[in-house]
């Protein structure tokens, strides 16, 4: 199929969704509607797309082939997907839906049957990138489901991506991204007490970043998040709310298999504190508000 095959719908339209709207648009896909229960963000991008903005969620089932969902938890994914009312499903025999949003496996896995009961498809498109990667299109995308249903996709989820990963079936993307998460808030949790207590030691703190990046210290998070803990530059990107919520995924799934993980629950009680004192909606690097020497938690928002 060519691109201008795929009539193209996204749903949740956010900092992530939105951007994907934005850059399959501009490499050719046609983005043909677009909602969001924000509806002014919906709106916006719509007129800024040359595309509609669906009053309800069965007109964008109606008027797109590809619809990409990027909600925010389990709840709002169980509702587009819902059983009665407006949902996603009316009309949607034929259809076929890239889920992007973190949730639990077991919510890809339900609505993959809600899905197969109207006869539509659906595939999980985990993202382990952020907003940049989202705009221009170089996401690590890991995805789970039938495999026919990701073969299909391909010209789409290659646009989205530089990494694309096929994990297996419905709810196997959802793990690996549910442990991708963790470990990436135990290292940003870690880097934040780390440089906390070097502020409180009077180290050069550049000094420091350079000693870490050379050594056992080194990390991702060192390397996005380490000068904006330092220079207390909170932008969004990915936020503390959203690193609790999925360090929360993961340690329910470690339930499960028995496993105590005390790491993943002392930075998600981290992550979970600058929700309590309403900071949750910087990014996880304001995270080291709670830990810098002098700071008692007032973080500033970049201006």
């Amino acid at each position: 199929m060519a691109k201008r095959d795929f009539k193209i719908g996204v749903v949740g339209v956010g900092r992530m969704g939105a951007n994907i709207a934005r850059h399959l648009k501009d490499v050719g896909f046609p983005v043909k509607v677009v909602y969001d229960a924000h509806k002014p963000l919906a709106t916006s991008l719509a007129k800024e797309l040359g595309a509609v903005a669906a009053p309800t969620l069965a007109d964008v089932t109606a008027a797109a082939d590809y619809i990409i969902t990027v909600v925010t938890d389990d709840k709002a994914m169980l509702s587009i997907f819902g059983a009665r009312g407006d949902s996603l499903l009316l009309g949607a025999k034929g259809k076929t839906f890239i889920n992007c949003a973190t949730v639990a496996p077991a919510t890809h896995v339900e609505v993959e049957k809600r899905a197969a009961k109207v006869k539509a498809a659906t595939l999980e498109g985990c993202m382990a990138s952020s907003i940049t990667q989202a705009r221009d299109g170089s996401l690590y995308l890991m995805c789970g489901g039938k495999r026919g249903v990701f073969d299909k996709l391909k010209p789409i989820l290659d646009a989205m991506s530089v990494n694309l990963r096929y994990v297996g079936g419905t709810g196997k993307a959802a793990q690996v991204k549910a442990l991708v998460n963790m470990v990436m808030n135990i290292n940003t949790a870690g880097l934040a007490e780390g440089l906390g207590l070097g502020k409180a030691l009077r180290l050069d703190l550049k000094l420091l970043m350079e000693v870490f990046s050379q050594t056992g210290a080194s990390s991702r998070v060192l390397e996005t998040d380490g000068e904006d803990m330092v220079a207390r530059d909170h932008e969004c990107y990915f936020s503390s709310a959203h690193a609790a919520k999925d360090s929360g995924i993961a340690l329910k799934l470690a339930q499960k298999a028995g496993l105590n993980l005390p790491l993943a629950r002392a930075s998600k009680a981290q992550f979970q504190k600058m929700i309590d004192i309403g900071k949750g909606e910087l990014d996880k690097s304001g995270v080291a508000e709670l830990t810098f020497p002098g700071r008692s938690a007032k973080a500033k928002k970049k201006k």
